[in-house]
């Protein structure tokens, strides 16, 4: 099966942030199929059997894109959704056409793609735009709103089927007007080879200075939709527990000078690390990590990365949204869940953690366990693959 991919964001382990398309496409390649994959950047070049064809115009990593105010990142998404349109309707005929948003104007590309080589379209929503910009307060606009509803409608109507990473967003998809039967649920996947019980974060620990006490880390977008002051408000109330911040993000700046001003010197902001690696070495360095975001509802149906890879690592999850990353964490006693904007609360059950080692490390062990049994990658691939299948007839 030839298999053309749209994904702006492809990542390898190379680099840092998520590698889903990446680790999907492989793995389609391994069973034989033929994978195309149009991302931004320039030139052709061949990436572990996947034909990787670069499109200017757009940003190649999705914290870069965050970072520049919304006007210019919706203008720079727009030119990449027009070079991807022509290097999609370039090359062979695909049997099926894979595309995946962030952002929504993928769908630019993917619509025309598969009208132009009559081959059916899988869309795959991580998340639901554009209701997550419009909560968020980026998109004001009611005549941009209404085009964004009007794309988001039109991507799914030419859609064989959706792929959802959570029940939240393929309720969303749902509630957007696509049946039931057309959607499949494939959450993110858990990295069990890079991420680990088994790596001894000692050495991270020592070359970061660290030290030898409780370490809760972050890794991800420091962004608006990441709630990071209720982490640095929550410093000052645990002195003794290390706080380790890893991510770019529009927030960065901002979140360096609360943590100045509030003296809250036990928060570490780290150095950008060269790749996916480094990121398994700090959560094997950490005895908790946080998935954190705003307060808002369309942000409790995400499927972050930073949460399957922290149950890969065997470390204790502590998430604040409510919803099915809260029911995870809890179902499964893979961690705790904190009430969003509320420090006083993070400071209480991080110093719990802290002090009860043993149940911290059941946390941990539970969490691994849920990776392997729930989120394993080859398998959430093979059913990815089911849906392409099914859709190319």
């Amino acid at each position: 099966m030839r298999i053309l991919y749209l994904h702006q964001f492809f990542i390898t382990r190379d680099g840092v942030g998520g590698t889903r398309s990446y680790e999907f496409a492989r793995r389609f390649v391994a069973r034989g199929h033929e994978v195309r994959m149009v991302t931004a950047g320039s030139g052709r070049r061949m990436v572990d059997g996947i034909e990787v064809m670069g499109a200017r115009g757009g940003y190649s990593d999705y914290a870069g894109a965050t970072a520049v105010p919304y006007p210019g990142r919706m203008l720079a998404f727009a030119r990449f959704a027009l070079s991807a349109s022509a290097a999609a309707l370039r090359g062979p005929r695909p049997d099926v056409v894979y595309a995946t948003s962030p952002p929504l104007t993928m769908a630019l590309p993917a619509v025309l793609a598969s009208l132009r080589h009559r081959a059916p379209l899988v869309f795959e929503v991580r998340d639901l735009w554009p209701e997550a910009p419009a909560q968020m307060g980026a998109l004001r606009n009611p005549l941009l709103l209404r085009a964004a509803r009007g794309l988001e409608r039109l991507a799914y109507r030419a859609s064989r089927s959706v792929v959802a990473l959570s029940p939240g967003i393929r309720d969303g998809v749902v509630a957007a007007g696509v049946a039931a039967d057309r959607i499949a649920l494939v959450p993110n996947a858990s990295d069990l080879e890079l991420f680990s019980p088994d790596l001894d974060g000692a050495a991270e620990r020592e070359r970061l200075g660290l030290g030898p006490g409780f370490v809760c880390s972050y890794f991800g977008t420091l962004g608006e939709a990441n709630d990071l002051g209720q982490v640095i408000r929550a410093a000052p109330l645990v002195p003794d527990v290390t706080f380790a911040l890893l991510g770019k993000g529009k927030q960065r700046a901002a979140l360096e000078a609360e943590a100045r001003d509030l003296g809250a010197t036990n928060v570490r902001f780290l150095d950008p690390v060269p790749d996916k690696a480094a990121v398994a070495r700090l959560a094997a360095a950490s005895d908790a990590c946080l998935t954190i975001f705003k307060d808002l509802p369309v942000l409790a149906t995400n499927s972050p990365n930073k949460l399957f890879d922290t149950f890969a690592a065997g470390r204790p999850a502590v998430v604040n949204t409510s919803g099915w990353m809260r029911e995870l964490v809890e179902a499964n006693e893979a961690g705790v869940y904190v009430r969003p904007d509320d420090p006083a609360d993070l400071a209480e059950k991080l110093a719990w953690l802290r002090d009860h080692p043993d149940a911290a490390r059941a946390y941990g062990v539970n969490a691994r366990r849920l990776a392997e049994r729930e989120f394993d990658r080859d398998r959430l691939a093979g059913r990815v693959l089911v849906v392409l299948e099914e859709a190319a007839g």
